[in-house]
């Protein structure tokens, strides 16, 4: 029975052609009405008959109506992590962009970041039907990552910003009690067990006044979707922080600043145009015209590198940028899609400069955050690229 039930399951996994074949190594364990329904649902995807998908037009493939219950089915069947390797699959093999735009679907479909990255590069051609649902999808991903990333990188930041510098102004709220006692060890009276304090430090109230200025400049070429959906709500989640003055710029061979859209990150993400060409040279140009500090500046630079402008020009204004102060970080994706595909040879001339350059998992994005305001190094980070 156990070896049955292991040809089940490649029986399952191979399909129905394989019938033939699993009985003539001893026959598979009957299969059930779920395993049944199993290997209906998947024929639809990975099945050789089951043709392209078309919007209820003539073809092989999957009507909208057909669909919905095959999203049914999925949810019922797989794990929430497997359903989403197959809507990809099902998008990717079998032609269902077009499905994407039935209202339907896309309130059936698993919240997915890679198919939040297609809506928005297909979303001028989005029937007037569907655009609310569209944008519903959209908010789904959006509230799902600020539920991950907001509350820790709110904490790093203020982590980072409140104890980087002292403030002259005695506040008991702000007392750095670590500071206070190591630069005081030398008062300590024996007899009474205490430390005699002749200075106290103080915490900067950096929360009250936008004492650092951070700027995302967010490549919107169609190979970064994911990257630019993260980089964009991080943007948002920063920009609602007083403590910091937050820039959120996006560029193709044009440069959006997209900085006043910042208070709702859906909007932001529709000012996002997916797909373009790439001048990343010109919106570095207009980033330095932001830079009115550059010691108390960060610009992130969310880019695979592939500069269809001046290449020696980004060089040069790049390092321009890190010889006036600004703490410059390129990252070549912000994703957990495995190893990024990026230009190595612009990624080493970066790096020549002193100028991290790497990639970086959604997770870790507060912990960087917080090492960059306090200009560590990003070593940990960069062994990742």
């Amino acid at each position: 029975m156990e070896n049955k039930e292991i040809l089940k399951r490649w029986r399952l996994i191979l399909g129905a052609d394989s019938q033939q074949q699993m009985d003539s190594m001893g026959g598979t364990a009957a299969l059930s009405a779920e395993d049944m329904l199993m290997d209906s649902a998947l024929s639809q995807i990975y099945g050789n008959d089951s043709g392209e998908a078309t919007s209820g037009k003539a073809g092989h493939g999957m009507s909208s109506p057909k669909l919905t219950k095959w999203l049914g089915d999925l949810r019922t069947l797989f794990a929430p992590m497997e359903i989403k390797v197959i809507q990809n699959d099902a998008i990717e093999r079998r032609g269902l962009k077009q499905l994407l735009f039935e209202p339907e679907m896309l309130d059936g479909l698993e919240p997915d970041i890679s198919t939040a990255s297609l809506l928005l590069m297909l979303k001028d051609q989005i029937p007037k039907r569907a655009k609310d649902n569209a944008r519903e999808y959209i908010r789904k991903i959006v509230e799902d990552i600020n539920r991950r990333l907001s509350d820790d990188i709110k904490r790093s930041v203020t982590s980072a910003l409140n104890k980087r510098e002292h403030s002259p102004i005695p506040s008991a709220s702000a007392v750095d009690y670590k500071l206070t006692i190591r630069r005081n060890l030398k008062n300590y009276d024996p007899e009474r067990k205490l430390i005699l304090p002749e200075k106290f430090y103080f915490y900067e109230h950096s929360s009250k006044s936008a004492s650092r200025t951070v700027i995302l400049d967010i490549d919107q070429s169609g190979s970064m979707g994911e990257s630019a959906i993260y980089s964009s709500v991080m943007g948002c989640i920063l920009a609602s922080m007083n403590s910091l003055k937050t820039y959120v710029v996006a560029f193709d061979t044009m440069v959006t600043d997209l900085t006043e859209l910042c208070a709702d990150p859906v909007e932001l993400l529709y000012g996002v145009q997916l797909g373009g060409g790439t001048d990343i040279e010109r919106s570095v140009a207009y980033c330095s015209e932001l830079v009115s500090e550059p010691e108390k500046t960060t610009m992130f630079i969310v880019t695979d590198l592939y500069e269809g402008g001046n290449r020696n020009g980004l060089i040069r204004r790049i390092g321009e940028l890190k010889e006036s102060g600004v703490n410059v970080i390129v990252l070549l994706a912000i994703s957990d899609s495995g190893k990024p595909c990026y230009d190595s040879q612009m990624a080493e001339r970066i790096s020549s400069l002193e100028v991290p350059c790497f990639a970086c998992p959604p997770e870790r994005l507060p912990e960087l955050l917080e090492a960059a305001l306090k200009k560590r190094s990003l070593k940990s980070f960069e062994n990742m690229k």
